[in-house]
Parts: C-alpha cells; sequence; structure tokens
C-alpha cells in the first residue's frame, strides 16, 4: 500500500504573485487541474501526476512541482506550477 497522496490540485501562477501577501495562489491562478497518480515515475524521479492537459512530477513529500507539461508543451515563461495547499 501506498502512502503517496493520490491526487493533488496543481495551481499555474504567474510568477510576479509569489511572495506577495496581497493576493492568494488560488486567486491568482490562470489555471488549475486535479491530477492523479498514474503510477508512473517521470524522469525527475518523482511520483508522475496527470489530468485536464496537466502531466506533473511532484515530490509528494515536500508537495514541490519538479516537472510540468501544459497541454503537452512546456510552461510558459512567466508562470509557475505549484501544489494546492
Amino acid at each position: 500500500m501506498t502512502t503517496e497522496p493520490q491526487r493533488f490540485t496543481v495551481l499555474l501562477v504567474p510568477e510576479y504573485i509569489e511572495g506577495t501577501d496581497r493576493v492568494s495562489a488560488e486567486e491568482a491562478a490562470v489555471r488549475s487541474a486535479v491530477v492523479e497518480a498514474t503510477g508512473e515515475t517521470g524522469a525527475t524521479g518523482y511520483p508522475r501526476y496527470a489530468g485536464e492537459g496537466i502531466v506533473a512530477d511532484i515530490d509528494p513529500r515536500t508537495r514541490t512541482v519538479e516537472a510540468v507539461l501544459v497541454d503537452g508543451a512546456e510552461l510558459d515563461y512567466g508562470l509557475n506550477a505549484a501544489v494546492a495547499p
């Protein structure tokens, strides 16, 4: 039995929002998606999660997105991927 989370919500957030107290990541997200564990390990060595056009390697211990593809492409400059709290 695995202790890793089977589902996360990934938020795509503009870089300029990070570190500010004015707006939460959820409010600032330009896109969000619920991703579920695929049972695979990504190139980063972390579990792969996929759903709603987003494929992400996520470190389940730190909840850090280590790699991400959005609709099959790399993330646009100016955007960051984060796991919702």
